[in-house]
């Protein structure tokens, strides 16, 4: 039986840093609700959605592609995350935590594509 999207360790590890986000008291001053956050929100969100969606393509390059854009998303996430630090708006021991979560799951996704890679005879 196949398994779900959710089972796979990287899909949990990205869903874990999206509710952390979240979660994460974040001092945005009201001219940023639609700016930075909006930005930084919509970029961590894909990460794991780019995980599902590829998981239920048919072929592992299709997959590929799409823990590709997840990992573009993760990095994009980590500038706003650095940008809201430098603004002040996230103390740097909050910016410490939350960038030692991007580096687990970004090693996560490498490694993904790596064996991936691997198995498609493309490295």
């Amino acid at each position: 039986m196949k398994k779900r999207f959710e089972d796979l360790r990287v899909w949990q590890k990205a869903h874990q840093l999206v509710l952390q986000i979240y979660k994460c008291d974040i001092s945005f001053p009201s001219n940023e609700k639609y700016g930075i956050e909006s930005q930084l929100k919509r970029a961590i969100v894909s990460v794991p959605a780019n995980i599902a969606e590829g998981y239920k393509r048919q072929h592992d390059k299709e997959f590929l592609h799409f823990l590709h854009m997840a990992a573009s998303s993760l990095e994009e996430a980590r500038y706003y995350l650095l940008l809201i630090r430098d603004l002040g708006y996230l103390d740097e021991e909050k910016y410490n935590l939350l960038a030692m979560d991007f580096e687990k799951l970004d090693k996560m996704l490498d490694n993904l594509i790596i064996h991936i890679k691997r198995n498609l005879k493309i490295i």
